[in-house]
């Protein structure tokens, strides 16, 4: 990990050189995500350790911006680097448990790229490096709490249903069930249909010794014994 010889170089003072060795350990934390996923290579190691390898950095990183920072301005000037490290834990600790329960909370105007990037311009302007680190912990802490009150938000609506598996033989047994309602209103259809009818009074189609409806009872007849007969 290049972090650690960059939280050496920043503590003792070699701030160019910490500057670039802190760029060349940032900037594939930032983009192998992105590269993973374009390339479908994800995987849950590699996310877990990318999580955990980002922490380490930061930690180290500002180990020893806090060491530099009491050696130069003095006093207390090293709290403040612990608390730019406790705000950006926070940050990513609230959206790992988030994670854990199912809801998206990457949100914020402070994340780990930004707090790159202002970390970077300290280091380039160190008269102004404890400023700029309180910049760092104040948008931090706001980024928190954006964080919280989205989870919080999402979390107290009630979880969707999760669709129920589909059993085995399901679909067997839909399939039997409606081939047989399908059948039995066919015969009872054919049965309707071969009910003798009144002629009227005077009707010449209903005249002679032909009833009606006897085709449609011969034809029914006909398909129950063959039916009977598959059977």
């Amino acid at each position: 990990m290049l972090s650690f010889p960059a939280a050496w170089a920043i503590a003792t003072g070699h701030l160019l050189v910490g500057l670039l060795v802190y760029i060349a350990s940032a900037l594939p934390d930032v983009f192998d995500g992105s590269l993973a996923k374009a390339s479908g290579r994800t995987s849950r190691r590699g996310a877990f350790f990318d999580s955990v390898g980002d922490r380490v950095n930061d930690t180290a990183v500002l180990a020893g911006v806090a060491w530099y920072a009491q050696d130069r301005f003095g006093g207390h000037a090293a709290l403040v680097a612990l608390a730019v490290l406790g705000a950006s834990q926070l940050v990513s600790y609230v959206r790992a448990k988030a994670d854990a329960l199912g809801i998206d909370a990457k949100a914020g105007i402070m994340e780990r790229g930004e707090r790159v990037v202002v970390l970077c311009v300290a280091l380039v302007f160190p008269a102004y490096m404890l400023w700029l680190l309180w910049v760092i912990f104040s948008l931090s802490c706001v980024t928190a709490g954006q964080r919280f009150a989205r989870v919080w938000r999402l979390a107290g609506k009630p979880p969707a249903p999760e669709p129920k598996p589909l059993q085995r033989g399901t679909v067997a047994l839909r399939w039997r069930a409606w081939r047989e309602e399908l059948a039995t209103r066919e015969t009872i259809w054919w049965a309707r249909s071969a009910r003798p009818r009144s002629s009227p009074p005077g009707s010449r189609f209903f005249a002679g010794s032909r009833r009606p409806g006897a085709t449609a009872g011969r034809w029914h007849e006909r398909r129950a014994s063959a039916r009977r007969r598959r059977d």
